[in-house]
């Protein structure tokens, strides 16, 4: 039985082909006890915890705030802020928890179905009873998975870009929501809601211990994805190469932008862009960029193959960095792995290897090409080893 045949609880004994091809990017989906018997790896402290380290994106959303209705504030926050908070109504919010959490990344192995490259990050809200961002619409894929506590999550259906919205605050809230029909839950833990993109949804706490964990994914708007690939086209191309008319004809008015020259003018572009090899360099160089640049650090020691070698017997595996992205592409028999919005040419085996979550072992280093490539991805700062607690503390 292949993989994408074999039903998941995950997806409420639906097989991923079957998700892919029914729910994907056209409908929710409710699953009911999607991880049963799960046990919450982080508390509300210790996400107020992180929302106080400066570098962590964090959001407070307090529905009636000390300046107004829907105040968001941004961290990093201090112990006073969370202290003078009232008992309802109001939610924190932590980007990229997965990041700093490995027992809470360890949530994005469940959705290996998926590229890995299309996972963005989980986003961990906590919110006390009443708790609640508004009636709002995301533009990307979404799994709503509750950690603990209770939420009740209501939908609206698509919704339009054009849907006017709440003025004056520092959210997109919806200024009308009508619930859809069948489309009221109170979600309990190890529950789990998939929302396509563009659905209007609103969901709030029931209990003070409410934790809900945002699975999202990477999707790049047209304009983004049209302004990153002309850049990176850009920079290969000549300054020889430019707009001409060799064997134009006679204006008939001076002033007239003519269709001769328009189409002259379209075909120059779409020939420089139009370049299927050029656009996949770029998708995976675009789509492996770190979401946070400075969580990818350069190591700051000298390192060459045979330190690495020799660091590999000492000091075990090496790590992907949390916030490091892999990927890789073959095509007409060569293998680029993407890292970290790099491309790096390799055999697909030593890419494959590379790309996985898998800890690095010295055995990695049989491949070819292995001892240099990891050696680059070292000192580049996108694969590391475990550090020590009592390092950090000296």
């Amino acid at each position: 039985m292949q993989p994408s045949d074999k039903p998941l609880t995950l997806l409420g004994d639906l097989t991923p082909a079957e998700f892919l091809a029914s729910y994907w990017q056209q409908k929710p989906l409710l699953i009911r006890g999607a991880i049963p018997d799960y046990i919450s790896p982080i508390e509300p402290d210790e996400l107020a915890g992180l929302a106080c380290e400066p570098g962590i994106e964090a959001r407070l959303v307090e529905e009636k705030g000390p300046d107004g209705a829907w105040q968001v504030s941004h961290g990093p926050f201090d112990e006073a802020t969370f202290e003078r908070l009232p008992e309802r109504n109001w939610s924190l919010l932590v980007q990229a928890v997965d990041h700093y959490l490995p027992s809470v990344a360890a949530l994005l192995d469940e959705f290996d179905f998926l590229p890995r490259w299309r996972l963005d990050d989980i986003m961990v809200s906590y919110a006390p009873p009443g708790g609640s961002v508004g009636p709002h619409v995301d533009q990307y894929d979404v799994f709503l998975f509750q950690a603990s506590g209770q939420r009740r999550w209501q939908l609206g259906g698509p919704t339009s870009d054009d849907a006017p919205i709440v003025q004056g605050i520092d959210l997109r809230i919806l200024e009308t929501f009508e619930i859809e029909e069948d489309s009221d839950w109170v979600l309990e833990p190890g529950d789990m809601l998939y929302l396509p993109p563009g659905w209007a949804h609103h969901g709030v706490s029931q209990t003070d211990d409410c934790i809900t964990m945002s699975v999202g994914f990477r999707a790049p708007s047209a304009d983004e994805a049209v302004t990153s690939y002309a850049d990176y086209r850009g920079e290969q191309l000549p300054a020889s190469l430019r707009y001409s008319d060799a064997g134009r004809a006679p204006a008939t008015h001076s002033g007239e932008l003519d269709d001769v020259s328009v189409e002259r003018m379209r075909q120059l572009i779409l020939s420089t862009l139009d370049n299927p090899q050029q656009i996949a360099q770029w998708f995976g160089r675009a789509m492996t960029q770190p979401k946070y640049v400075d969580q990818v650090v350069p190591l700051d020691t000298p390192m060459d193959e045979s330190s690495l070698v020799a660091q590999l017997q000492e000091d075990g595996p090496l790590y992907h960095m949390p916030g490091s992205r892999f990927a890789w592409r073959t095509e007409n028999g060569t293998t680029t792995l993407f890292v970290d919005g790099e491309g790096y040419t390799c055999t697909e085996a030593l890419a494959q290897r590379l790309a996985s979550t898998a800890p690095l072992h010295e055995d990695v280093l049989e491949l070819p090409g292995a001892k240099a490539l990891i050696t680059q991805l070292v000192k580049a700062g996108s694969l590391s080893w475990l550090q020590d607690d009592d390092d950090d503390e000296e």
